[in-house]
């Protein structure tokens, strides 16, 4: 519905929402250009690389926000060539285009049904990135995006961008950044990245510490910290293209943060700035660990209520331990930590893989990259987290034993879905094992530890005292 006024346009949303537009799209979109020093005539340049669900809503909201304005603004994303699309997905994609009267009209507007038909038919062969460019994700084929300019060259998407949103898994951002380096040696000035990824990996050697994407894109890259920025939040991409109401955090310097998130901010879409950029992308890391083990306790369980209730008691606990050896201040976490794993719980794919583990419709030797929801970024940070957290020069004295343990120790969760996940020693039936083990105790114990002993290692996440 929209009606207008005096030039006003209000357009009310499916949640409810009435955004009242002006020209303040045009105002932040000059506002930032300014402070990126852009002159007349010379658009800025917002590159995603990636081109997962979340990765491409976000791109797709820049573009349905911003991408009129092409004399100020060129909006683009970066995604591998080559990659086909089996039948069953050209089938399924075909019922949901003919479902929508917009994207069917869309889609004869610009001559590009016909090959979703004979693809119907099996006369085509698909691929993602020709599907991306008509506003269809593999990853995400029931929500339809606008349509996007694609471009499969890595060198020609990012050399002269000015703004690049990584959407790569954590597992794959020093491959690609690294590449991207090479294109980047000339230029005179470094362009801002936003981190979307939620990965973590973990370097042991020459002490023990977490890696984050925005750290692996600094090293590959030599872009200065300043310029990184992680933006991270309890959502569902789906959900968030849909209007559904949201709110995440972009986190980093100031220089950058405060322009980026008044610019990226939308009525449904509300993004707040903090300055904790390591610590706030390492728990988007830590509740991904956690979600797999609540979907198969979901499944094991005929999604017991009770069952999943104790499984929370015990993840959140472990979760707040974790933080605390981690964060100074781990307090002001506790709601973004807890926002993010209860929406990754309800409904995120980690927790659906490990629904599906439990159910035996997946298997672990399909690996880890799944056919229509990308990379369970949980697996590798079970693994990262659990050899962090397994090193003899991190032990803490167990309060009730009076004799130094690894972190791990104190963590039954995370070490059975480690021996389920990883050295595959159990199956996924063991978590519920663990959750019944009778020598485990009280979930408050845990928590009453973290608070009350003094396990803060700064190290951890790269910082010194």
């Amino acid at each position: 519905m929209v009606g207008s006024t005096d030039g006003v346009t209000d357009k009310v949303y499916s949640n409810g929402l009435i955004h009242h537009s002006s020209d303040s799209v045009e105002e932040k979109l000059d506002e930032l250009r300014r402070l990126m020093g852009k002159a007349e005539g010379d658009p800025l340049r917002i590159v995603g690389v990636g081109a997962g669900a979340w990765g491409s809503v976000f791109v797709a909201m820049l573009q349905d926000s911003y991408g009129h304005l092409r004399d100020k603004v060129l909006i683009r994303i970066w995604r591998r060539p080559g990659r086909s699309v089996d039948r069953a997905t050209a089938e399924h994609l075909f019922e949901v285009i003919n479902s929508r009267e917009d994207v069917l009209r869309r889609l004869i507007r610009r001559c590009a049904y016909l090959k979703y038909v004979e693809a119907r038919l099996g006369d085509r062969t698909l691929f993602a990135d020709e599907l991306l460019k008509d506003g269809f994700c593999v990853n995400m084929i029931d929500t339809p995006l606008c349509p996007m300019k694609v471009v499969t060259n890595l060198q020609e998407a990012v050399w002269d961008a000015d703004i690049v949103v990584n959407g790569l898994p954590s597992t794959e951002t020093h491959v690609v950044f690294e590449e991207i380096s090479r294109y980047w040696k000339e230029r005179v000035t470094m362009p801002v990245i936003i981190s979307l990824s939620k990965g973590v990996e973990a370097e042991l050697e020459p002490e023990p510490r977490i890696i984050t994407p925005t750290q692996i894109i600094n090293r590959a890259t030599g872009v200065p910290n300043e310029n990184i920025l992680y933006l991270g939040g309890p959502n569902i991409a789906s959900e968030i293209y849909n209007n559904e109401y949201a709110n995440a955090r972009i986190c980093g310097a100031e220089k950058w943060r405060k322009p980026l998130a008044k610019f990226l901010r939308q009525p449904h879409f509300i993004v707040w700035d903090n300055g904790d950029l390591v610590t706030h992308e390492v728990m988007g890391g830590l509740k991904n660990v956690y979600a797999i083990g609540a979907g198969m306790v979901a499944a094991l369980t005929n999604e017991s209520a009770t069952s999943k209730s104790v499984y929370f008691a015990h993840c959140t606990s472990e979760m707040i331990f974790i933080t605390h050896l981690l964060a100074e201040e781990p307090e002001k976490l506790a709601g973004p930590l807890l926002a993010d794993t209860y929406v990754t719980l309800l409904k995120g794919r980690n927790a659906w893989y490990g629904q599906k583990l439990a159910k035996g419709e997946l298997s672990l030797e399909m690996g880890d990259s799944i056919k229509g929801k990308g990379m369970i970024q949980g697996v590798s940070a079970v693994k990262a987290f659990f050899e962090l957290l397994s090193q003899p020069s991190l032990s803490i004295l167990h309060p009730d034993e009076k004799k130094p343990v690894a972190p791990v120790e104190l963590c039954p969760i995370l070490k059975m879905l480690y021996r389920i996940l990883i050295i595959r020693e159990f199956p996924p039936q063991a978590i519920l094992q663990a959750l019944r083990d009778e020598t485990m105790n009280d979930p408050r114990d845990l928590i009453a530890i973290a608070q009350t002993h003094a396990f803060y290692r700064p190290s951890l996440l790269g910082q010194q005292l």
